[in-house]
């Protein structure tokens, strides 16, 4: 289904995830405006999308000026823009609740939560003003309903997030746009499948298979979709 002429801005782009999300909307015919703090990650990912569709920004998402400043940017480059896509990741965990360092939670509720605030804000008249066609999708995990005794602030911090954009959709009520949360146990690229081909990966999802999702969120057909957990991730 063809998103010919809208734009969609990817935080988190030098993720796993993010070119995959980007190949897939230019694809769909979109423009894309890719940000990320870190400018290697960010180059890598602009050096494999052949499109003049593409903006990037290295941006610091802990900073709601820089959040702001990425929204213009990228509304002065292509005139508006329909949808952000919050792809944004990050792990600690691993120790006993009881054990686990207060930095673990720091750590994770600047991820998890500010850049989801941050850039919710940043881009919300934006979102607004495309109406039906606006877009807020946040990657999640099932650790947000699911947590782990040894991942409690990754967990803890993923819910909070996920809270967040569900407080979204309905602030984005009346104006036709959406705010939906896509949950997904782990990861797995091609690269990662070819150089492991024994391994089953059963409890992972493609990272072309989440690219299509959110694609597919972002096209009409979805437009009454808000408010939802699409979970990917399920008993294997």
């Amino acid at each position: 289904m063809s998103l010919a002429g809208r734009t969609y801005a990817i935080a988190g782009a030098g993720g796993a995830l993010g070119p995959h999300v980007a190949w897939a909307l230019l694809a769909a015919g979109a423009n894309v405006a890719l940000a990320d703090r870190d400018q290697e990650l960010l180059e890598g990912v602009v050096g494999t999308l052949p499109s003049d569709r593409v903006r990037s920004d290295a941006v610091d998402l802990l900073d709601p000026a820089e959040s702001v400043r990425w929204c213009e940017a990228v509304t002065r480059r292509f005139g508006a823009v329909d949808g952000l896509l919050h792809l944004v990741g990050g792990w600690r965990g691993g120790t006993p609740l009881a054990e686990a360092p207060d930095d673990d939670w720091l750590v994770m509720h600047d991820l998890a939560i500010r850049t989801t605030q941050h850039t919710s804000r940043a881009f919300r008249e934006q979102l607004a003003a495309a109406g039906p066609r606006g877009r807020f999708l946040l990657v999640s995990s099932l650790q947000a309903q699911a947590p782990g005794g040894r991942s409690a602030a990754y967990a803890a911090a993923k819910a909070a997030a996920e809270t967040w954009t569900l407080a979204l959709a309905d602030d984005l009520k009346g104006t036709g746009a959406t705010a939906n949360v896509v949950v997904v146990n782990a990861l797995v690229t091609p690269e990662q499948k070819e150089a492991s081909p024994e391994k089953a990966f059963k409890t992972f999802q493609d990272v072309r298979d989440v690219a299509a999702t959110l694609t597919f969120l972002c096209t009409d057909p979805a437009r009454t979709m808000s408010g939802q957990r699409v979970v990917l991730a399920g008993a294997h």
